[in-house]
């Protein structure tokens, strides 16, 4: 397989995607979402992350987001995997439940358990226009699979917090006035 290029350093907002593991659908449940919204805040507050909207999907999630000039963002999303996978399998073995087989590989000789895809894609956001129109289009994906009525009835995401709503699961980052109006 190719490797993606990412670039980092470009001053642009970052339109990225991550998979659940074979995109089985893994972040159905409130709790795994909620600690995968504390270690995207943890990594907002440990590395100066922007996070200007995001959306948590049953097999995925999309984020937008301006890191600063001197971070590489390949290396934060995988500590957000990272540090997510591990609390998600701790939760599921303390709850008695069993890890999914298919979830397995072998990584360092030994059959470990694999939450997330590989990688992940990313895209430059090279004006505000570009990421409004990501910012809606994860606003929007709820509403296209038919898990929502409209982006705000739609919990995890940030489609609420743009319409005002401040009592939500995860606080957005503005980047100027004209984000406000983003809905």
């Amino acid at each position: 397989m190719p490797k993606l290029r990412h670039y980092d350093h470009l001053g642009t907002a970052r339109f990225v995607t991550v998979s659940c593991r074979h995109r089985r659908q893994l972040l159905t449940d409130p709790e795994r979402i909620r600690i995968l919204l504390e270690e995207l805040d943890n990594s907002r507050r440990k590395h100066g992350l922007l996070i200007y909207g995001y959306v948590v999907m049953p097999e995925h999630f999309h984020l937008v987001c301006l890191p600063p000039d001197d971070l590489k963002l390949g290396a934060v999303i995988g500590e957000i995997k990272s540090k997510t996978a591990r609390r998600i399998f701790k939760m599921i073995r303390e709850s008695g439940s069993h890890i999914p087989q298919a979830l397995n590989i072998v990584k360092d000789g030994l059959l470990r358990p694999a939450f997330w895809q590989p990688r992940c894609y990313d895209h430059n956001c090279r004006t505000t226009d570009t990421t409004l129109e990501k910012i809606n289009y994860c606003h929007n994906n709820p509403v296209k699979r038919g898990l929502a009525s409209t982006p705000e009835d739609w919990p995890w995401s940030s489609a609420a917090w743009y319409a005002g709503d401040r009592d939500v699961p995860f606080v957005i980052d503005t980047i100027g006035a004209e984000i406000e109006m983003v809905n």
